[in-house]
């Protein structure tokens, strides 16, 4: 299993899979191929379906700056492609004649594959590569999972975190102080600093909670939609559930940052193991790959905080990631903010939820995590290609 530091990436939205990923490949082509007088891309897939929206062209475009490329959408859904998310990159000499030639696969999380090639491979860190081998492992040492992660990771990975927990941070201060209308023609506005200011006239500390909450949660989504940067968790478009959870946590209750970095390691494990065994793409998979492994991640980081043990944070990060099962990506127009921001404040507070739960019913637990990310990873493959960011079926069908 890799790195954390190939889990958690910095980055402009709004999109890992459709931003960050071609951008990369881009950056990659353009190195080996400097001297080309055009280049030339072709989206597949759910690439092509929503890259506009996306923004995928736009971005393989800067990323070749100055030399010219044009950007092609091929949505011949019949193609056998290898990835949901594939293109193929090519480089001409002045004449018009191709010099080069490299397909790639946007593989999620920022993540990027390049067919006959593994010298992309990101190293192995962890021996492990089921939560089941990793409780084990942490039991038979009487060690918790954030140390796991410390152990496996060397001296580099606290400054790390600590690092992405700033950037985090970040992403919802700015997003607070913004306000207008998100760019992509559907007119959305900004509504986190709303949320944040408009205190309820009778309002009890729940409501706040739920409030400011969704108000973190919206403030970092809303950054990524305006193409802000911020931190894949495990994607750009889950981007604001672990950040909104743990600085509220944070204000709450005091928590440290060097208590944050233990979640971030823990909350990282997690969307490591569902990247590992199943997908966090939502063209692979469905928004369950996506916003149900964020909701996963910031279960288990929650639980950390407060010092749970394994068996609690299994239970909280499997019930997170169960009651997701099924869900389907339908971004309107292509664009990462009708129902995605939304679904990011829904999902902060449902994390809170499972660790709740987690505080009283793991005991009860009939079903391992390993397991819901089996049965995730089974369901998305299920789901018919409208559901997969295709923005042909569901809401994005449906609005007009």
């Amino acid at each position: 299993m890799k790195s954390l530091k190939a889990l958690y990436k910095v980055g402009r939205g709004p999109s890992s899979s459709h931003t960050m990923g071609p951008e990369r490949a881009c950056r990659l082509f353009l190195g080996e191929y400097p001297h080309a007088a055009s280049f030339h891309v072709i989206l597949y897939g759910s690439l092509a379906d929503t890259g506009r929206g996306h923004r995928t062209d736009t971005a393989c475009m800067e990323a070749f700056a100055p030399i010219p490329c044009t950007v092609e959408f091929h949505t011949d859904p019949t193609v056998k492609l290898p990835h949901e998310n594939t293109m193929d990159l090519l480089a001409c000499a002045a004449d018009g004649t191709e010099i080069g030639r490299m397909r790639v696969m946007s593989v999620g999380g920022g993540a990027i594959s390049v067919e006959g090639r593994a010298d992309l491979a990101e190293p192995e860190v962890y021996a492990e590569n089921s939560f089941g081998e990793i409780a084990e492992y942490c039991k038979n040492r009487n060690i918790r999972l954030s140390d796991y992660v410390f152990e496996r990771e060397g001296e580099g990975i606290c400054p790390f975190l600590l690092h992405i927990w700033q950037v985090m941070n970040d992403a919802i201060h700015d997003g607070l102080t913004r306000r207008g209308i998100l760019p992509g023609g559907l007119e959305v506005e900004r509504k986190a600093q709303y949320l944040f200011n408009q205190r309820h006239i009778d309002e009890s500390s729940e409501t706040r909670e739920n409030r400011i909450v969704c108000a973190y949660a919206f403030a970092a989504s809303e950054q990524n939609a305006d193409c802000g940067t911020i931190v894949t968790a495990p994607t750009c478009g889950a981007c604001a559930v672990l950040p909104a959870v743990l600085k509220y946590m944070q204000e709450k209750k005091g928590f440290s940052d060097e208590q944050i970095i233990r979640a971030l390691a823990v909350g990282g494990l997690i969307g490591n193991l569902i990247k590992q065994n199943a997908s966090i793409s939502g063209a692979e998979c469905g928004c369950q790959a996506e916003i149900g492994s964020a909701c996963a991640m910031a279960a288990a980081a929650l639980c950390e905080l407060h010092e749970m043990s394994i068996d609690q944070i299994e239970y909280a990060a499997e019930v997170a990631l169960e009651h997701h099962l099924g869900l389907t990506c339908d971004p309107i127009c292509g664009l990462v903010q009708i129902p995605c921001i939304e679904r990011n404040a829904v999902a902060a507070m449902r994390a809170i939820n499972a660790l709740s739960l987690a505080n009283f019913l793991s005991e009860t637990r009939k079903i391992s995590f390993d397991m819901v990310v089996r049965t995730m990873y089974e369901t998305g493959r299920d789901l018919s290609h409208l559901y997969r960011e295709t923005s042909r079926g569901g809401l994005a069908k449906s609005y007009r």
